[in-house]
């Protein structure tokens, strides 16, 4: 490998924190530079064709890069996206993704951060993302209204006592409005189940 490649590399990870071997390769710079690199001790391997600086200090919100990056057409979402909103005192050891339904399921290394994958449809897979920048990666998250929704919509999955408490914090907090939060209830058809929830809190 040539110092010009290999400085490129290694600058692109400067810039972005994880990187992707089909990124380098888009690029003319074939994958095996980045297996020299992790030989010689100048990257790590964060997971399968994903890697970083040895130096890199992952934050709080890793994961979900890692997870963007490795599938691209997911949509960070329930547990996952609580959490980015700090919405819940819960910690998911998974990565929760929305995917569309026909979606090929993505294959999850063992070294890798697992997936739980959520099959979403229609307006509730396409309506209120949010593009977030994490660790150099754009990442695609649920806003806090529609999350609040999905929650509910998806309450036998992580229980109705979650859905409660993210409903309850998001208005404390003012992070949403009642307007936003029947909005998205419509979308996820949850309406009549969060009715007598919004109803005891204003």
């Amino acid at each position: 490998m040539s110092k010009s490649k290999q400085e490129l590399v290694l600058n692109a990870a400067r810039q972005t924190m994880l990187l992707r071997t089909r990124d380098l390769e888009s690029q003319g710079i074939p994958r095996a530079y980045l297996s020299q690199l992790h030989r010689q001790g100048l990257l790590e391997r964060s997971g399968r064709g994903l890697y970083r600086l040895p130096n890199a200090e992952p934050t709080e919100n890793s994961s979900l890069a890692e997870a963007a990056v490795r599938v691209p057409r997911s949509v960070v979402c329930l547990l996952s996206a609580l959490r980015f909103h700090e919405l819940t005192t819960q910690s998911p050891f998974e990565v929760w993704l929305a995917l569309d339904r026909k979606a090929r399921r993505p294959v999850t290394p063992s070294e890798s951060t697992p997936l739980r994958i959520v099959r979403f449809s229609g307006a509730a897979l396409t309506s209120g993302i949010e593009h977030h920048l994490i660790e150099g990666v754009p990442v695609r998250i649920y806003g806090v209204a529609k999350t609040v929704a999905d929650c509910f919509k998806y309450r036998n999955k992580i229980g109705v006592d979650v859905a409660i408490e993210a409903l309850r914090d998001c208005r404390r907090q003012r992070l949403a409005t009642a307007d936003e939060l029947w909005r998205y209830a419509r979308v996820c058809r949850v309406a009549a189940v969060m009715q007598p929830y919004m109803e005891s809190l204003i």
